[in-house]
């Protein structure tokens, strides 16, 4: 990935370019010392001057007014607070007419910006104070004072705090007045700006110590650059929060979100004192200490799946290379690509009007339909169908482009969806809650109507990542979740009446992800790469879980490695320094999960005995007691020299009614009530008395 850089012969400003902001994707306003407001329309490649300012207001920082989420849907921003060295913040129409213009502070104000919902403003300035107005510019609270200049702010991803530097510290301050405030020394220099992601939850920070960091949200160090040759003088995050854009003197640098850096650019710029990104993604502009606005559009993106891999070569242009036969395909498109995925079988496209679903089968017919919103911020995969969020929803498709559903639930943000935080699978939709983030709505595919009982599931912490397994039956259907403690969870998405299991697989888990062609899962767990085989062994006998997994050292991957895809026996990890790692797992588990998904256990027996290790014969265990296969389990239990059950499943095979064999096999996983039920159900009350006083339920016996 790097970034195409686009600049004028000659600047269109004579002075510093000190603020720019997008409208659409397609145009920008740059405002200048020289006291200009130009509009740059990259469609036709026309600049033009909005108005002149007064030659007492020199501009510092632009934010647009946020588009409104909701009914109301504006294509595009209509007005923009403007800052300025006079002390006054000016409202000002797209057009050009200054609408207000407020005192704020004593001296410069240094910057302003609107919170997500457009309800409130935040501006900070020279003399060291934090003011909150209304939308129409009336002072609502000072939220904090201090000696020194606030150089930058941003706003908390709900609105409710507000992140601004002080020297060479960084502060989270609530706006609720008693809250606790965070404060932590960022920076050996001056920091100059911040930024702060509401889709990750990131905070990036730049200083005169020539650094950029990346900070978590309880301000924990995540990433420190090495120190550059001059000042760090801007940092903004994409809107996705997969990328940010890093500028100082001549240099302008496209990062990960973890920090490591995709490209390095030398323009000849002066220093770029902002940078802002398009509403979609795709490309920055910068702002220019030498009268230039730098374009920067991001290019070369690449795409992988099995034999195939999909480059974004120009901005309107893919190629596809079938790396087997080396078959170039040259994908041509109308209008600029903005998100693309390649699984399945399938690649997906989204440009600013359409979208293309292309088979990997043929690349020559792509079927196309028409998007409502058009800026896609995310989309997802399953074999049967695709799903896409943009600002509006989410909306879900098969690969004929045919509409599916459109799961809704109270308070959605889709702005802030991201793939750690919704899972898809053939028939169950996954959305983690922004509001309440210990709890997972789960909805019908199909239909998107809430899945069973309409309950959600809700945990007793907060939850980082959702994962949905992919493969078998809807109501054996399975979601993997990582809660802030870094517990690894799974339960069972059917939820009718009785409340499910939550069970703990691992702890200390940073990254998980399903196999694509088995229920297979496999994780980063502190120091080890572990793979478990059989996850459902949880649910049927939890004593031989340890014996399904198989683990190994995960040091090579370094600190925060991420997996990115398990496709067939293939795991994907990106490292923290970017480089990927291919890891191959053993293809024996996934031929028995076929073999066991169409009842073939005299294959599955052989095929263990064959590969002759004790994972294999575990998994097999758990999958026959699962299926309530008992011959096999007694096989497989014996070679792992379970030598106890082996004696209670032939005690259970001796059982004269089919209904007390089913009834102990409940009783062998450990689901004591569900045995005691079918029992008192069949009428062997003695049986289900005889249970109890096993168990010493003296209570329930009586």
């Amino acid at each position: 990935m790097r970034l195409k850089i686009s600049l004028l012969k000659e600047p269109r400003h004579q002075e510093l370019v000190s603020c720019v902001g997008w409208t659409t994707a397609e145009e920008l306003y740059s405002c200048s010392d020289d006291h200009q407001i130009v509009k740059w329309n990259l469609l036709t490649s026309e600049t033009s001057q909005i108005v002149k300012l007064p030659d007492d207001i020199y501009p510092i920082d632009l934010h647009w007014f946020p588009k409104s989420l909701g009914i109301k849907k504006q294509t595009q921003a209509e007005s923009f607070v403007l800052t300025s060295s006079d002390g006054k913040f000016h409202l000002i129409s797209k057009l050009g007419r200054v609408e207000k213009s407020v005192e704020a502070h004593c001296g410069a104000v240094l910057a302003g910006r609107w919170n997500y919902e457009g309800t409130a403003l935040v501006t900070v300035g020279e003399d060291g104070q934090i003011k909150i107005w209304s939308k129409t510019g009336m002072l609502r609270s000072t939220l904090a004072q201090q000696g020194t200049p606030v150089y930058s702010v941003a706003w908390g991803p709900d609105s409710e705090k507000v992140l601004y530097t002080a020297g060479k510290q960084l502060i989270i301050k609530p706006l609720q007045p008693n809250a606790k405030v965070l404060q932590w020394k960022a920076h050996d220099g001056i920091i100059l700006k911040v930024d702060w992601n509401s889709v990750n939850d990131l905070i990036l920070s730049a200083g005169e110590d020539c650094k950029y960091k990346v900070w978590d949200s309880y301000g924990r160090p995540l990433y420190s650059s090495q120190p550059h040759e001059h000042p760090i003088t801007s940092v903004a995050w994409a809107p996705d929060g997969e990328l940010f854009a890093v500028g100082s003197f001549h240099t302008l640098r496209l990062c990960d979100k973890t920090g490591w850096s995709y490209a390095l650019e030398k323009p000849n710029t002066g220093s770029i004192f902002n940078i802002a990104w398009s509403v979609d993604g795709t490309q920055i502009a910068g702002a220019c200490g030498n009268g230039h606005v730098v374009f920067g559009h991001v290019v070369e993106q690449r795409w992988e799946w099995k034999n195939f891999q999909v480059t974004l070569t120009k901005r309107r242009t893919m190629q596809v290379r079938n790396v087997l036969n080396d078959a170039v395909d040259i994908l041509e498109f109308r209008d600029r690509v903005i998100k693309a995925s390649l699984n399945c079988a399938h690649l997906v496209v989204s440009t600013s009007l359409q979208c293309y679903v292309f088979s990997t089968k043929n690349w020559n017919t792509p079927l196309i339909f028409d998007l409502k919103e058009g800026t896609v911020s995310l989309i997802l995969q399953a074999e049967r169908h695709f799903l896409l969020v943009d600002g509006g929803g989410i909306y879900l498709y098969s690969y004929e482009g045919r509409f599916i559903s459109s799961p809704k639930f109270p308070g959605m943000r889709t702005d802030i969806l991201n793939a750690q935080t919704v899972s898809l699978s053939n028939d169950t939709i996954a959305i983690k809650d922004k509001a309440d983030e210990k709890i997972i709505f789960l909805f019908e595919a199909s239909t998107g109507k809430p899945l069973g009982d309409g309950k959600h599931l809700s945990h007793k912490i907060e939850i980082l990542e959702i994962a949905l397994d992919q493969k078998g039956l809807t109501n054996d259907r399975k979601i993997a979740f990582i809660d802030k403690n870094r517990d690894l969870y799974i339960t069972s998405v059917k939820r009718f009446g009785k409340e499910e299991q939550i069970i703990k697989l691992g702890t200390m888990v940073h990254t998980v992800a399903w196999c694509d062609t088995c229920n297979i899962l496999c994780g980063l767990q502190d120091t080890r790469f572990t793979v478990w085989y059989y996850p459902n062994t949880v649910y049927v006998d939890r004593d031989i879980l340890p014996k399904t997994l198989s683990e190994r050292d995960a040091s090579e991957f370094s600190k925060n490695p991420h997996i990115m895809s398990f496709v067939g026996n293939q795991v994907t990890i990106r490292r923290a320094d970017g480089s990927l790692v291919h890891i191959s797992i053993s293809p024996y588990p996934a031929i028995l999960h076929e073999y066991v998904g169409s009842s073939k256990w005299e294959d599955a027996v052989r095929l263990c005995r064959f590969v002759k290790e004790q994972t294999m014969w575990a998994c097999l265990a758990a999958m026959a007691i699962a299926n309530r296969d008992m011959i096999t389990a007694e096989i497989a239990y014996a070679a792992i020299g379970e030598i106890d059950k082996v004696q209670y499943i032939n005690s259970i095979k001796d059982l004269p009614s089919k209904e007390s064999k089913m009834a102990h096999i409940l009783l062998f996983s450990g689901n004591i009530q569900e045995a005691e039920i079918i029992l008192l159900q069949a009428g062997l009350v003695y049986q289900a008395i005889q249970i109890n006083i096993n168990l010493y339920n003296w209570e329930s016996s009586k």
